[in-house]
Parts: structure tokens; sequence; C-alpha cells
């Protein structure tokens, strides 16, 4: 039997096929993972005092230099390539917006507690991250990115108190879930609620970048925070 040739349509089709994915995975998004989609570089600046207007809100991604923050922030907004990531901890040095709409915006701190930096550096990103927490009005909410196999730590805890003390509500990420079976992984998020079950403002979730467990609701927490 002949073999009927491929119709011009059904190549073009197929050439336009990434797109056509692309497509189909923006609508499954839920509405919280398309606003967090929109996520575009603003500015990476040393000082919480040389970031944009602080008018509207923003919600703040913090963690240990290890804890898989970039990927997490890249998960989340569907971009391979928004946060800098890296087989080397440490890489986020400066304080990074992204816009979500012209009011909201995203940002990265710097990492803490692991990068193989100077004493003097590491100095400076500490009073970048404390000028930041307790300078910026438009702050609606924090997450942080503990891993899973080494959840609070010292740097950890302080972040978790000085969110109980400003009232600020908190979402901690226990990231890398997938490198745990699925009963070590509630064992160690009942282990972190149980932990922070006097502070109500708290949220715990398990969360992983290669999977995408924790992905949408942890989305749908972070455009509540901006929308709220």
């Amino acid at each position: 039997m002949r073999k009927r040739p491929k119709s011009k349509q059904r190549q073009t089709g197929q050439s336009l096929q990434p797109h056509v994915r692309q497509a189909r995975a923006t609508a499954k998004m839920n509405p919280a993972e398309k606003l967090l989609h929109k996520a575009e570089f603003i500015c990476s600046v040393p000082k919480a005092a040389l970031g944009p207007a602080d008018t509207g809100g923003e919600v703040a991604f913090a963690g240990r230099s290890n804890a898989g923050k970039s990927s997490a922030l890249n998960t989340m907004t569907r971009q391979n390539a928004l946060a800098r990531t890296s087989k080397t901890p440490g890489r986020t040095q400066h304080i990074v917006y992204f816009s979500l709409t012209p009011e909201w915006r995203l940002v990265d701190l710097p990492g803490y507690g692991y990068a193989k930096v100077t004493t003097k550096v590491k100095q400076e990103w500490g009073q970048a991250i404390e000028e930041y927490l307790n300078t910026r009005q438009s702050l609606r909410g924090m997450v942080l990115l503990m891993d899973i196999r080494h959840p609070l730590t010292e740097h950890d805890v302080q972040f978790i108190e000085w969110c109980d003390a400003t009232d600020m509500p908190l979402l901690v990420l226990l990231t890398k879930s997938d490198k745990l079976k699925f009963g070590a992984a509630k064992a160690s998020l009942l282990q972190v609620q149980q932990a922070l079950i006097e502070l109500p403002d708290v949220k715990v979730m398990l969360f992983s970048a290669l999977k995408g467990d924790g992905v949408a609701q942890a989305c749908e927490v972070v455009a509540t925070w901006l929308a709220g």
C-alpha cells in the first residue's frame, strides 16, 4: 500500500509543536500560577534602599544557600532561568527583584549559612537582609525554604522568630522532598509542624522542584498574600 504523503498542514503543525505545548501548559495553570508565570527581572541591588519604589506589595524568598531557593523560584514561575541556579551554593549575593504586575513583586534574598565566602561578605549579606526586613513596607509575606533533610537551622529559626514578632505571614517550604521516601518526608513535615504549632501565621508544606509537589499550593499562598 502506497504511503500517503504528509500534508503541508500537518508538517506546519509539527513545526509549531513546542509553541502548542507551551500554550497547553499555560492553559492548565491555575490563576495563581499564571500570575507568577509573568515574573520578569527588575534589578539586583546590594541594599534594599537601592531597590524599586516601596509601593504595592511583594513577597520575599529566603533560605539557606543550598536549600533550593532558586530552583523553587524557577519552578513556581515556570521559567527555567529566572533565578540563577548552580551546584555551588551562595550564587544569589544581592537582593533580586522580579515584577509580576506594575504593583506586585517577588524578591529573592541572599542565601545564608553555607556559602564559602569571607566573613566580611557574610556580614554584608546579613546586613542587607536585615535592612530589607526592617525597612520594606510593601512586604506582604515571607517564603522560607528549608532542605527537608536539614530543617530548622539556627538561621531558619531566626527568620521564623522575626516573622512571629512582626506578625508577618510565613510559608515554610520543605524543599527536596523527593530525596526522601513518602513516609520519611511525611514524618519530617509533621515534626516541623509540631515545632511551629504555636505560630498561627505559619504554613508548612512539602515541596519538590523536581516532581512539582507543592508548587500549585505555594503559588496560591503567594497570590493570596499579594491580593490581600
